[in-house]
């Protein structure tokens, strides 16, 4: 008999063990803390998500392997054979759902292949919490994770998402390097038509969260926004 696959919410950003209360239910909080194999990025951050949770061995007994966008292909039997051997194990992401924009998916999709049991646990995404929070289409939409790190080449691509969008009323979901997310809104103001509602979702779910959904002219008229290093989602709706 196989092992069961969980998905593991982590959190959305830096604080103590008390946050965990506010985005990760109890029942969720009790399964990460009950398994003995782990399936992370970073070992580290790994091991950090894990002392805050809490867990029913030493940390040190806890097998944690890695799983990130420098893993070979060939790796991922290697990670799923405890599981075909029985062993339950969790998938966690460096933040938020794992899987989603996030290089679990390809242990997923084995996992599958290979008939083993995958339960997705409850927890924080911030797609989805920037989604609800902005008052855009959330019949229709869609996430493209990073765009061109050229400026020119972001440009073209901006405008491409806002003529989908003005056509098909669908919200465009995007995200950027924190570092970078300035230079993202400044090229969304100057490409945008003057309509075109954008939403900025920033900290999701920390004491520091900051979310703003205006209008490009009326972004224009307020720019101001502490965007550097800080964790943002960008959506727009093109009218």
């Amino acid at each position: 008999m196989t092992g069961t696959l969980y998905l593991i919410p982590n959190t959305l950003g830096e604080g103590d063990a008390s946050a965990l209360d506010l985005v990760l239910p109890a029942p969720v909080r009790a399964r990460a803390a009950s398994l003995h194999y782990y399936i992370g990025e970073n070992a580290k951050t790994t091991r950090a998500f894990l002392k805050k949770v809490g867990t029913e061995r030493p940390i040190q007994e806890i097998e944690i392997r890695e799983l990130n966008v420098n893993t070979p292909a060939g790796e991922i039997d290697k990670l799923l054979a405890p599981l075909l051997s029985g062993t339950d194990a969790g998938l966690v992401s460096e933040a938020g759902c794992p899987a989603v924009a996030d290089p679990g998916a390809l242990l997923v999709r084995r996992a599958h292949e290979r008939r083993v049991k995958v339960v997705p646990l409850v927890g924080p995404s911030s797609i989805l919490l920037a989604l609800m929070a902005s008052g855009l289409n959330g019949q229709s939409f869609t996430f493209h994770g990073y765009l061109p790190v050229d400026a020119a080449e972001r440009a073209r691509r901006l405008r491409d998402l806002e003529q989908h969008s003005r056509k098909n009323r669908q919200t465009q979901i995007f995200i950027e390097t924190p570092y970078r997310n300035r230079a993202l809104l400044d090229t969304l103001l100057a490409t945008c038509a003057p309509s075109t509602l954008i939403c900025v979702a920033v900290d999701l779910t920390l004491p520091s969260e900051m979310i703003a959904s205006r209008s490009v002219a009326d972004w224009k008229k307020k720019p101001d926004i502490d965007l550097h290093k800080r964790p943002a989602i960008f959506l727009i709706l093109a009218a």
